[in-house]
């Protein structure tokens, strides 16, 4: 069963323009052309953009979600989705471990009543860290 751009882009829940990006970056397959030249997709374009949207909501980049779907097409050896998915994992608890830290310096930036970032840099108690802390 062959489905126009306007059905896949509706099943998938992305804009046709979307599609279209994503075609010309190798996420998906080029489809078949119809005589008149219209994109002819068959069902499995509908899934692996599903896939590229679930990836991404999973905070994958692009560039990420583009080489999970060639070593999926290779299904080869290379860096899985398992290996894919604990290297992300890491990324994301170091950056749920810097938010906390924001989240925290701002609590303790509105418990002292800072009203002016000038006027707050130039004070010692002041809970903004101003100025980067080596490890």
């Amino acid at each position: 069963m062959s489905l126009r751009i306007s059905e896949v882009a509706d099943a998938a829940g992305i804009n046709k323009e979307t599609l279209r990006y994503y075609e010309r970056r190798g996420l998906i397959e080029q489809p078949d052309r119809s005589p008149g030249g219209h994109r002819l997709y068959d069902e499995q374009a509908v899934t692996t953009l599903r896939v590229i949207k679930a990836a991404q909501r999973l905070g994958f980049t692009l560039d990420e979600v583009a080489e999970l779907i060639e070593v999926g097409r290779r299904r080869g050896p290379e860096r899985d989705l398992q290996t894919h998915a604990r290297a992300k994992l890491t990324e994301i608890d170091q950056r749920i471990a810097d938010l906390t830290t924001i989240r925290a310096s701002l609590v303790a930036a509105i418990d002292a009543g800072c009203k002016d970032l000038h006027e707050c840099a130039g004070n010692e108690c002041c809970p903004i860290p101003f100025v980067e802390i080596s490890a």
